[in-house]
């Protein structure tokens, strides 16, 4: 049964695409102007149920910020030959009213911060710390491969079922139970995380490039570290430990101070 398993993920690996900078290979099985689209709609649908921050300054902040690291990111694609990357893209900036100390991004480049997260930041260079890690997970490409790893877990639970059709009604649910458990602890969660990781990296470049300190991103994760204490242990986390994080980034410094003074 594993053995059918690993064939069939296998399998889906072939459609692998390759992220800038990290040079992992990632699952894209899901068209990129499907993605956009769904995104767009998606987002929108967010703003309008949302309560959108009247702070004209925060906002200009934002939108400024973004626009910086978002050319420089464009520039850099370019240099390298993957403006493919973000081709489609049109980018949004936008400050959403509540204290969640929060930011996301959907892809096609829309990424939206939550007023609670300002406090952490401090100033713009805190801005830039979390605008370029949502960057990073858009020219990724984050949301496609965790859609494509789903898909694929999808299938692969279809055959493992078929495999098991002549089995025990008892032994095939206790079969599908472990692998349902098996592919969160093993690939879902995991993934998760690995994203936010390469997210930090690249975004730690990013922002490099686009002439924002990059030693301000341990900082910003310290700050965050002190203003949150999450109780979930980091196994079971799809974020890393802030711990951790602040480790990797200290790691990544001296290649990022590289891009900051060129």
């Amino acid at each position: 049964m594993k053995t059918i398993l690993l064939v069939v993920l296998a399998g889906f690996m072939m459609a692998c695409s390759t992220v800038p900078l990290t040079n992992r290979k990632q699952l894209s099985l899901i068209p990129a102007e499907e993605m956009q689209s769904l995104a767009a709609e998606n987002y929108n649908a967010v703003l309008d149920s949302s309560q959108l921050s009247n702070n004209t300054e925060a906002i200009n902040s934002i939108r400024d910020v973004g626009s910086e690291i978002a050319s420089a990111v464009q520039d850099y694609l370019k240099k390298i030959g993957r403006e493919d990357l973000i081709e489609g893209y049109a980018w949004e900036f936008n400050l959403i009213e509540s204290p969640q100390v929060n930011a996301w991004c959907m892809p096609g480049g829309k990424i939206a911060f939550y007023t609670g997260i300002l406090p952490v930041c401090e100033d713009e260079n805190g801005i830039a710390v979390v605008m370029s890690h949502e960057i990073a997970h858009a020219i990724a490409q984050h949301g496609n491969e965790r859609m494509s790893q789903e898909m694929a877990l999808q299938m692969g639970g279809v055959a493992l079922s078929e495999a098991l059709a002549t089995q025990k009604t008892e032994t095939t649910s206790l079969a599908m139970l472990a692998y349902g458990t098996g592919a969160q602890l093993g690939v879902i969660l995991p993934y998760s995380r690995s994203h936010e990781s390469e997210a930090d990296e690249m975004g730690l470049y990013f922002m490099a490039m686009a002439g924002y300190d990059p030693r301000e991103a341990p900082k910003f994760w310290e700050r965050m570290l002190q203003s949150s204490q999450s109780g979930v242990p980091e196994f079971l986390s799809t974020h890393p430990d802030p711990k951790n994080r602040i480790k990797a980034l200290n790691e990544h410094l001296p290649k990022a101070l590289e891009y900051y003074n060129e």
